[in-house]
C-alpha cells in the first residue's frame, strides 16, 4: 500500500519576500522592526527578509501580531513528495 504524504517545507525566499511586503504594507520600518524585537543591528531582520534564516517561533507569533495576519500568511509553505 502506497502512501500518499506530501512533505511540507518551508519557502525561505518567499517567506522573506512576504515579510518585507508586509513590514512595508504596514508602513513599518526595518528600524522600528529592530526596537520592537530589543536587537542590538537590524541584520536579523534583513536575513529574514533575504530568505537566509527564518524567525524563530516566538519572533513569528510577534510578526504575525504586528501583521496583524495569521502566521500561516507569513510563511509560504510548499509540498514536496
Amino acid at each position: 500500500m502506497r502512501t500518499f504524504f506530501r512533505m511540507p517545507s518551508i519557502n525561505m525566499t518567499e517567506t522573506g519576500r512576504n515579510i518585507e511586503n508586509l513590514r512595508r504594507g504596514r508602513g513599518i520600518s526595518v528600524r522600528q522592526l529592530q526596537e520592537i524585537f530589543g536587537f542590538a543591528t537590524p541584520q536579523a531582520i534583513y536575513k529574514w527578509q533575504h530568505g537566509d534564516t527564518l524567525p524563530t517561533v516566538d519572533n513569528l507569533l510577534v510578526l504575525a501580531r504586528i501583521f496583524q495576519t495569521p502566521i500561516e500568511k507569513i510563511l509560504v509553505v510548499e509540498e514536496k513528495e
